[in-house]
């Protein structure tokens, strides 16, 4: 244990799990690391868990960088620990607390989380619990696999638990680059001209005095699955790689193209994946997550450096890159969320922002976050934060959802999360819509035509057709049949079973016309 907590009087505050949980209090504000299940504290969320579980009535704010493992974010939210969430989540049993109105959630710009802590907005600090690879002679705070917020965090808590995980490898010291922003008027330019620029620490800053409890643990981060690259997702990667080469031949992009940015999940994953094969070399990323298609470009020998704010395999690649971490160390540079999702830094970059989409409407609002409107899936997280400010906004998803009766296309979308000013280009599986230069009226064909389903676009246009005959011409809609689109699901549980019904209903109507007529 020596090399992993080398200040000598802090081993007297090694304790368990579960007296460490018992300093958390009714009503304190938690702040933890964590961000896509990496990194997050384990043990002492399962002991708090079990302390409401025994009856005990304890109701805690928290807030973590991102979303974060079953342990935190699922044992509080069953225990009915968790009442108060920020900023982002994507763990099933918070996401039905949240839409059943048990916790009360606010959902937020990753990039604002750290200042709004810094100013006292979220109120008092109370404690910081954070997961460890080493605590240094000094007392500062060496981070494992993931940093999201978790230096504001130790800088603002009265208190800090810190959980060091034995499982995480030590190897992963020195992949950090940690640095905070002052207050204006006395903030300073980021001083990061290239991705691969290190400008602070190694750890984190810690007051000696304000560790009240170390427990040691060895719970692995439990990382989500990623699915498979299917067909639909290899045909968007292909989309987006032909996009980007044609802007390399226009002289709009360099040979290596600017820094990428990919979102989480199944489809991210994908769209990078696809770059492995393709003829770039010398890439590289300023991002919020490393997933697996990441490393499958440094084992590629494609990417010169991936900066992050966290490592964010699946399971199968979790156990790959601890077993070569020296290697992927190499490649990767872990900063807090403050600085990786920064827009100061990801407009001088010039960064490809690629995230994916619930739905995107005709004129190219997105909504990524709220199903039908008003169910929270997981957040905006970090799109938003490279969107406004990327040299290109790339949005994805499948044209259909719910095996195809529902079009993922539509005439205007429930939530708006991005609206047209922000997003530059759509891809589906069905085309790319690129949207540059466009008025309103032309990019509403330009996403039927190429990113709709053949088995929407009619609808879609007929739609468009018929808002064009209002007064106003610019962006128009018809707004009550725009509202009804996600209604109609909701009724038939299939756009397609609506448009069937429609198509009867009509020619049922023109043959009793006909009749009337004779």
């Amino acid at each position: 244990m020596n090399n992993r907590i080398r200040r000598e009087d802090l081993k007297d505050k090694i304790m368990s799990a579960e007296d460490a949980a018992l300093l958390i209090k009714d009503g304190m504000t938690m702040a933890t690391s964590g961000f896509t299940p990496s990194g997050y504290p384990k043990a002492v969320p399962l002991a708090l868990a079990k302390r409401a579980e025994g009856g005990e009535k304890i109701e805690i704010t928290v807030m973590c960088g991102a979303s974060v493992g079953d342990e935190l974010d699922g044992s509080l939210s069953k225990a009915g620990v968790m009442t108060r969430r920020y900023p982002y989540q994507t763990n099933e049993s918070i996401r039905n607390a949240i839409n059943q109105g048990n916790i009360y959630y606010q959902d937020m710009h990753l990039s604002h989380v750290s200042q709004y802590m810094d100013y006292g907005f979220f109120g008092k600090i109370d404690v910081a619990l954070v997961e460890a690879l080493a605590i240094t002679e000094e007392g500062c705070i060496i981070p494992t696999t993931s940093v999201g917020l978790t230096p504001q965090a130790i800088k603002n808590a009265d208190m800090v638990i810190v959980e060091i995980n034995t499982s995480q490898p030590l190897e992963l010291e020195g992949i950090h680059d940690i640095y905070m922003t002052e207050k204006p008027p006395h903030r300073k330019p980021i001083p990061i001209i290239r991705p691969g620029d290190r400008i602070g620490t190694t750890f984190m800053p810690c007051a000696p005095e304000k560790i009240a409890a170390i427990v040691v643990t060895d719970i692995t981060d439990k990382v989500r699955p990623l699915g498979p690259i299917d067909e639909p997702s290899r045909k968007i990667s292909g989309h987006i790689i032909d996009f980007l080469k044609h802007e390399v031949k226009m002289g709009r992009l360099p040979q290596n193209l600017l820094p990428l940015q990919s979102g989480v999940g199944s489809v991210a994953n994908a769209v990078l994946g696809g770059l492995v094969h393709s003829d770039f070399e010398n890439l590289t990323c300023y991002t919020e997550v490393i997933q697996d298609s990441m490393l499958d470009l440094i084992d590629a020998g494609k990417i010169t450096i991936a900066s992050s704010t966290a490592l964010t395999p699946s399971e199968e690649g979790l156990k790959r890159l601890y077993e070569n971490m020296s290697h992927y160390a190499k490649y990767c540079i872990l900063r807090p969320m403050e600085i990786s999702n920064n827009p100061e830094v990801i407009r001088r970059l010039g960064v490809i922002a690629m995230n994916t989409a619930i739905e995107v409407d005709i004129y190219g609002h997105v909504n990524s976050t709220n199903i039908m409107g008003s169910r929270m899936m997981n957040g905006i997280g970090g799109s938003g934060d490279f969107t406004r400010n990327a040299y290109f906004s790339i949005f994805t998803t499948v044209s259909t959802a719910k095996n195809g009766d529902i079009s993922s296309i539509v005439p205007k979308v429930s939530h708006v999360d991005h609206t047209e000013h922000d997003v530059t280009v759509i891809v589906t599986e069905q085309g790319l819509a690129d949207l540059r230069k466009t008025s309103p009226r032309e990019r509403a064909r330009k996403i039927i035509q190429n990113c709709a389903h053949p088995s929407y676009r009619d609808m879609l246009m007929d739609y468009l057709k018929e808002a064009e005959k209002g007064k106003f011409k610019h962006q128009p809609h018809s707004i009550k049949e725009a509202l009804s689109w996600h209604a109609r699901f909701l009724e038939t549980g299939s756009m397609k079973v609506w448009k069937k019904n429609q198509d009867i209903g009509s020619s049922l109507n023109k043959k009793k016309l006909a009749l009337s007529n004779t």
